[in-house]
């Protein structure tokens, strides 16, 4: 389920630590980086459980109106189409879920009150009313309705996702990638799939070029950067004319020094994809001006590399 950039922007943040502290503990910092990724399947398994205590909250909600003293005809008779949604019932009873969520120990039980906010302003929406009043509903529109309840209600609340920064302080940087993962894993969700279902797994191993993305991805890049660091700085320094390395944002020379790694050490990824994943994780982690550094920096790079022999690409589509 994890893209390779999610897994290059783990990386790069491990390398970041290492370069920065420079104490020399690399098997500490790897044991991070390897736990910092698989805990956003933690934050998945959170953040499914959380869309289901939306709907229990309603539920409670419904049977205490019904308990009251004097119920009125429509607290005795709720329209239940929310809290009977289709896919958030198969949800529910999914094994692997809930195996997951005793496995964390979930509980709300604390954060009552966020969630009645965000059900209030829910169930005060025209997405409600629109969806609650229809003739019918479709089983494709009770997975739509989660989708934007979850987009537009629940992760723009900020005491809900405060809830998981206080939890894991890798947890404010993987959100957006979790909820991707949530996101996905309710599109793909068919009527047919029973309670026996399992959930997809962080990674697929071995992903589509058969590599092991954890052993000859992640680790592979991350020992490799850190070994051909020096190489790979004067390299850099050599092409970085009018420029002071030591004056280059220092999230810059590691993403370059990454890229280097990717166009020598990894034949199976074409350059033209290296040198697109790095321009995209500049623009959203590094300087304004990086961008547009980044990518003058590596078309230098790769034609100084191809003219050394040093880039062998190999695989269906990448012999040049």
């Amino acid at each position: 389920m994890l893209s390779r950039r999610h897994l290059r922007i783990k990386v790069l943040q491990s390398l970041y630590a290492h370069f920065q502290t420079q104490d020399g503990q690399i098997n500490q910092i790897e044991k991070g980086l390897l736990s910092s990724i698989e805990s956003i399947y933690d934050l998945y398994i959170y953040l499914l459980s959380s869309i289901l205590e939306v709907r229990d909250f309603a539920r409670n909600r419904q049977e205490d109106a019904r308990q009251k003293f004097l119920p009125t005809a429509e607290e005795l008779n709720p329209n239940t189409r929310f809290v009977d949604n289709r896919f958030l019932e198969q949800l529910g009873n999914n094994r692997d879920l809930q195996r997951n969520i005793s496995r964390l120990k979930i509980s709300w039980a604390d954060h009552q009150e966020t969630f009645r906010k965000i059900f209030q302003n829910f169930k005060a929406s025209e997405l409600y009313e629109s969806y609650m009043n229809a003739p019918s509903a479709s089983y494709h529109e009770d997975k739509e309705l989660v989708l934007q309840m979850f987009g537009e209600f629940m992760l723009t609340n900020e005491v809900y996702t405060s809830i998981f920064e206080e939890r894991n302080i890798h947890w404010a940087d993987d959100i957006d990638t979790a909820a991707s993962l949530v996101a996905k894993t309710v599109r793909k969700w068919t009527p047919a799939m029973d309670e026996f279902k399992p959930l997809p797994p962080l990674m697929i191993n071995p992903d589509e070029e058969g590599d092991d993305l954890i052993r000859d991805f992640v680790l592979k890049l991350f020992r490799k950067t850190i070994v051909k660091s020096e190489v790979s700085g004067k390299l850099i320094a050599e092409r970085a004319q009018n420029w002071d390395l030591e004056r280059i944002a220092v999230l810059d020379v590691i993403i370059l020094k990454m890229a280097i790694c990717e166009f020598t050490e990894f034949p199976s990824i074409p350059v033209k994809v290296t040198i697109n994943e790095y321009i995209e994780i500049s623009k959203e982690y590094s300087t304004p001006r990086s961008r547009q550094f980044v990518n003058g920096m590596m078309d230098k790079l790769v034609a100084d590399l191809k003219a050394s022999g040093e880039i062998k690409k190999s695989g269906r589509g990448l012999v040049e």
